[in-house]
């Protein structure tokens, strides 16, 4: 028999955390030119709220019994 190899439970969560952090550094950058600018409280929606509930959704996905 071959023995398992325990892998690393998080491993989805950082691989997401990874994805949302690199799609709001895309979405930050073409938001600041100067030509055009989003008003401020789309800029907080995407740059803030969206990625938080995105993981804190992941989180407790995770976390949840299987």
């Amino acid at each position: 028999m071959t023995p398992s190899t325990r892998r690393n439970v998080l491993l989805p969560w950082h691989a997401g955390l990874v994805v949302v952090v690199a799609a709001d550094l895309t979405v930050a950058q073409r938001m600041f030119p100067k030509a055009r600018l989003a008003s401020g409280l789309a800029r907080a929606l995407v740059l803030v709220v969206m990625p938080v509930v995105h993981l804190v959704l992941m989180c407790l996905t995770l976390r949840s019994p299987g």
